[in-house]
């Protein structure tokens, strides 16, 4: 567990995902047609965790989205985050994250033999 969560750490994700018909998804790159939808909230973060990005800016982000942002909002994102970093799907560091090709864009916008290729060189395993 995170506990207490550092809103000045990156957040980067360590799974490849799909953004089709609004909806955030995990993919598989073997089988792309193969999908695990994410709720709304863990789409977003999953989305947004480009390793290039604090906490904050993802609080200040989601916060200017909004007219009044939501009650608990901050809680609510740290919850999903700890989810998410429980489930090894995204990662927290306390520096900028270069993402590998294959997870640094959601799955359509990859050359799939590329990805795949890059993958068996870097040993990478989806969570």
């Amino acid at each position: 567990m995170i506990r207490p969560m550092d809103n000045t750490q990156f957040f980067y994700r360590t799974a490849i995902f799909t953004r089709k018909d609004n909806q955030v998804a995990l993919a598989d790159i073997h089988q792309p047609e193969t999908t695990s939808p994410l709720d709304e909230w863990m789409g977003i973060v999953v989305s947004l965790a480009d390793g290039k990005h604090t906490i904050q800016e993802l609080l200040d982000y989601i916060g200017s989205r909004y007219q009044q942002a939501p009650t608990n909002m901050e809680e609510t994102l740290h919850s999903v985050i700890e989810r998410l970093h429980d489930g090894k799907i995204v990662q927290l560091s306390e520096n900028e994250v270069d993402l590998p090709y294959y997870l640094a864009s959601p799955i359509e916008e990859l050359d799939i033999e590329k990805a795949i290729d890059l993958i068996q060189k870097d040993g990478y395993e989806q969570p």
